[in-house]
This record gives structure tokens, sequence and C-alpha cells, in this order.
């Protein structure tokens, strides 16, 4: 007990300090366009697919939250999200950098005016509510999944199946040095799922009408 309130007190704190930079720390979107030649060539293609741990396309972050996109960079730099090649372009990144990359694409393709349904736009099976339920997903990822009750939580609606699948078994791991994620409530609630489970909510969750989107680059730099 004692070391599961020490973990949850340190992601606490990590989390206040996050939000703090985050909240001293202003986001250009132009400046951000001329930083992210290491983002487009993964982001930036539709259908790309990543092969570490395992084959998966690599997550859509056109229309994502800002606050979210700047504190999973933090999380790839300091280690707690381990990911070789993600860890390595974070550390090149400054606080400022993040920042003005977050904004960037939390406005790369976004349709000014259009508006997700309340609810989510296919109704889940009953097995797969009963899993929603358990761990009460919509509580923090709303209840169409693609308006989280705050900025730092991910949209996920329409998110790639593959993907999500992979980072949702991410949280399980533990003592892996190049694979897992560092966050005790997320760890939480993945392992009370087997892994079937977690890709059944992993395909529902993708089929779901969402904001997020690959916009294809018309050039590398």
């Amino acid at each position: 007990m004692n070391k599961l309130l020490t973990t949850i007190f340190a992601l606490a704190v990590s989390c206040v300090t996050a939000s703090s930079l985050a909240q001293e720390l202003k986001g250009d979107a132009k400046a951000g366009e001329t930083k992210n030649a290491m983002c487009i060539g993964c982001h930036g293609i539709k259908g790309y697919q990543a092969s570490f741990p395992e084959v998966y396309k690599v997550p859509m972050i056109s229309g994502q939250s800002a606050k979210y996109i700047a504190s999973s960079l933090h999380a790839y730099k300091k280690g707690e999200r381990k990911h070789p090649t993600m860890r390595g372009i974070a550390e090149s990144l400054s606080d400022q950098d993040m920042v003005d990359l977050a904004a960037y694409y939390s406005v790369h393709g976004v349709v000014v005016g259009a508006t997700l349904p309340v609810k989510p736009s296919r109704e889940p099976s009953a097995e797969v509510q009963a899993l929603l339920s358990k761990a009460n997903c919509a509580s923090c990822h709303g209840a169409n999944f693609g308006q989280p009750i705050d900025p730092s939580y991910p949209k996920i609606g329409g998110q790639h199946a593959d993907y999500l699948f992979v980072a949702l078994k991410s949280y399980k791991i533990e003592n892996n040095a190049k694979v897992g994620r560092g966050n005790a409530i997320m760890a939480g609630m993945a392992k009370q799922y087997t892994n079937a489970e977690l890709k059944m909510l992993a395909n529902y969750v993708s089929s779901v009408e969402g904001e997020l989107k690959v916009v294809p680059q018309s050039k590398f730099r």
C-alpha cells in the first residue's frame, strides 16, 4: 500500500510540474511547423507502420490536444515512456520546441466548426460495454472518447486500433528498459484486462468517429 501511495504521489507531482511548465511556456503553431522535420517522416504518412516493439501504425497526432502532446514528449524525454526512437527525438527538443510542436499539431488539419457527436458514433456490444464500464474509460476520455475531461488526457476516438492495443499493453509492462509506460493510474486500469480484452477495447474505440487524422506532407525537409 505504501509503495502504491508513493507511486501515485510521484505521478501527481510529475503532472503538476508538467502542467506548471505548460502554463509558463506558450506554444507557437507557426514555429512548430518549422520544427517538425523529425515528426513528418512517421506521423505525416498515411498507413506508416512502426516495427518496435511490434508492427503497428504510428499514432495520428494531428488534431490531438496540445497539452497531451507536450506531456507525452516530456514523458519520453524523462524515460517514463520507454521507446528508444521517441526518447532520442524528445531528448533533442527543448521545452519550447515541445510546446511549439504541440501547438502546431493540435490545429493541424482541424476543420473549423466541425463537431463530434455527444455520444459515440457506434454503439458497443454488450461485452465491450461491460469492459468500458469496468475501468470507466469515459470518465477521463469523454463520453464520445474525443473530448477528454482534461486536455492532458488524450483524445482516443478513431485512433488506430493496433496503436491503441500496443499502448494499452505497454502500461502492463514492468522492469523493461526499452518498453513500457510509467503511469500508475493507467497501469492500474490496464492490468484489470487480459490482452484479448484490451484488443477488443482498442478495436471498438478505433471504430468511433474522432478528430484525429493523418495529414499527408507535400514534401519532406
